[in-house]
């Protein structure tokens, strides 16, 4: 019995988690729209809660008969299953916890301007406008720490271990201008592909310089925190780096 469970529960986990990845990798491909990648997304994760359900019947069921044939398939089949529901199953309460927004900025009330990567949202959904007191309320109740970076380097100094950061980061560096104090990236997400861009902007401050950073998706209501992630992840490194 517990081999015939886990005979069914194994190759379910594999499926799901395949199908999960097909999910985004479809969409980056342009064999299906977005909405048919999430569609594929959430069927594999309910059925992924499937596969886990017979993983845990089948290790109880091993546990209480002393036997463990097709134990090791049940364990896999559990963690397979767990790990396939459970990403989409965080992102699903996160975005449920956290405001709808897509940009992020640690300057609300003048945040950096795209200038170099302009052509490239020429078919973004979202607007590179900021989007104005509404969404700086929001972003200040949700992620008070996102705050501008201020040091004693000077703004030569500074800019060049911004950008020094920014490479360490993966971003695709769009523009990097000295003379203005402004680098402009491009960062993808992992499994669909999403395109968020970033403007750092450098400029010189009462006893050094001060760093302020912004991030913003080209698609989607809400990020699920990904750009707040990002730019707070920038500025551990640029203060570590200082």
């Amino acid at each position: 019995m517990i081999a015939r469970i886990a005979r069914c529960a194994l190759p379910l986990a594999i499926l799901c988690a395949l199908a999960a990845v097909v999910s985004g990798v479809g969409y980056r491909l342009g064999w299906w729209p977005l909405g048919v990648g999430f569609g594929v997304l959430r069927w594999a994760a309910y059925a992924a809660i499937v596969a886990t359900a017979l993983g845990v019947a089948a290790v109880i069921v091993a546990r209480r008969s002393g036997r463990n044939q097709g134990l090791a398939s049940a364990t896999i089949a559990l963690v397979v299953g767990i790990a396939t529901f459970g990403v989409p199953g965080m992102m699903l309460i996160k975005a449920k916890e956290l405001p709808k927004i897509h940009d992020i900025t640690t300057d609300t009330s003048n945040p950096p301007s795209f200038v170099a990567v302009l052509p490239l949202r020429a078919n973004a959904r979202n607007s590179p406008d900021y989007g104005g007191p509404a969404i700086a309320e929001q972003q200040q109740r949700a992620y008070p720490a996102i705050v501008p970076f201020e040091s004693k380097l000077s703004p030569g100094d500074a800019f060049t271990r911004a950008l020094d950061v920014a490479h360490s980061m993966g971003w695709d560096i769009v523009a990097a201008v000295p003379a203005e104090g402004r680098i402009e990236a491009t960062d993808t997400t992992l499994l669909f592909g999403f395109k968020d861009d970033i403007v750092v902007r450098v400029a010189p401050a009462s006893q050094g310089s001060r760093v302020d950073v912004r991030s913003e998706s080209r698609i989607g209501q809400s990020d699920v925190g990904t750009n707040a992630r990002r730019v707070a992840q920038f500025l551990q490194k640029l203060s570590r780096q200082a």
